[in-house]
């Protein structure tokens, strides 16, 4: 995980900082000093997903075999998959005689009728709505004539095919106040009309701030004396859940621009808070802000049994793939719980 300080100077105190806000961040930071410069009693939440990683080719969608290895499939969890070929590449382009095409899954034959599994008259393996313990190998078995004189061929065509989820986003923060007494309950009024603003600044884009620490601690100034700091630790989320409703389907409302536009709201926040008492010509409030003390982490996470592994998935490299196809126990719905996962960038880890 890479830690990008978001000041290059960290000041106890406060200064004049410029800093261009909307105005809602603006109000943001008024509103959030206003309740705290005098004290008060506190107050008491492939047609077919592709990942971003994976290049649509022409032959992306419809997926053929081969006779010398078993080729991997990837199918985003709850979507549609591509069509599964009981062909090779020649053979793709060759006339067949009379072909009978039968396949075979992790749970034994799979019937044209199936639900969630569709055979067509050609052969292709289609599924509607991918699930977890649909992973495994497939085997097509497939009988045919070269030409009308020629005898009966047979092939047999394996598949692996993987579900995979989109990684878990969100941002982690760090912050650091000037702060009351320890014991104060104003540390806490303030704990939580900070996370409101914090909250309200990123609803509008359907993520979600969180909670993860906060401490309270004496700290001992470089020749100077002690104060009373707060340690904020809080993340930024989407909303989003893959089996719920996205909030909209327009390219501009992805996961990863949406955490984008938070962060900069934040950010904008905390660098108002400074530009704010820089003006003030009261004296500070018990709780402020220190300047240069916010810093940011991008965590890039996989949800349990899913992994990583650029190695093993080159055409999916940044795919939260199934550990282990296959694993997946529909009777008590477990499966593998560690996986190897690549650690390029962020944080990727199966937890």
């Amino acid at each position: 995980m890479e830690a990008s300080a978001l000041g290059r100077r960290r000041r106890r105190g406060w200064r004049r900082a410029p800093a261009a806000g909307s105005p809602l961040t603006r109000a943001a930071v008024v509103l959030l000093l206003s309740a705290f410069v005098a004290r008060a009693t506190p107050s008491v939440g492939y047609l077919i997903r592709l990942p971003r990683s994976f290049h649509l080719t022409q032959d992306t969608v419809k997926i053929v075999g081969s006779s010398n290895f078993p080729v991997k499939v990837y199918v985003m969890l709850h979507q549609k998959s591509p069509h599964v070929l009981c062909v090779t590449p020649r053979l793709r382009n060759s006339e067949m005689i009379d072909p009978s095409f039968q396949w075979h899954g992790p749970r034994g034959k799979i019937i044209s009728e199936n639900s969630t599994a569709q055979v067509t008259s050609t052969g292709s393996l289609i599924f509607q709505n991918f699930e977890e313990g649909m992973s495994g190998v497939y085997t097509c078995f497939l009988e045919y004539k070269p030409t009308v004189e020629e005898i009966v061929k047979n092939l047999q065509l394996k598949y692996v095919i993987y579900a995979y989820r989109e990684p878990h986003y969100y941002y982690q923060f760090t912050a650091r106040y000037h702060a009351a007494p320890c014991n104060s309950i104003y540390n806490i009024s303030f704990e939580k009309k900070l996370l409101q603003i914090l909250s309200k600044l990123v609803l509008d884009l359907s993520c979600e701030v969180s909670l993860l620490k906060s401490e309270c601690h004496r700290v001992k100034m470089q020749r100077a004396g002690l104060q009373n700091e707060l340690f904020f630790t809080f993340s930024v989320s989407s909303l989003d859940t893959e089996k719920g409703p996205k909030p909209c389907t327009d390219h501009s409302c992805e996961s990863s621009k949406r955490l984008s536009k938070a962060k900069n709201l934040i950010e904008r926040f905390f660098n108002q808070q400074i530009e704010v008492l820089g003006r003030r010509a009261e004296p500070l409030p018990e709780i402020y802000y220190i300047e240069g003390t916010l810093q940011m982490v991008w965590i890039n996470r996989c949800f349990p049994g899913y992994g990583m592994n650029t190695l093993k998935h080159p055409k999916c490299p940044e795919c939260c793939v199934i550990c282990s196809p296959g694993s997946y126990n529909p009777r008590d719905g477990t499966h593998c719980l560690q996986c190897n996962s690549s650690l390029a960038f962020g944080a990727k880890a199966c937890v």
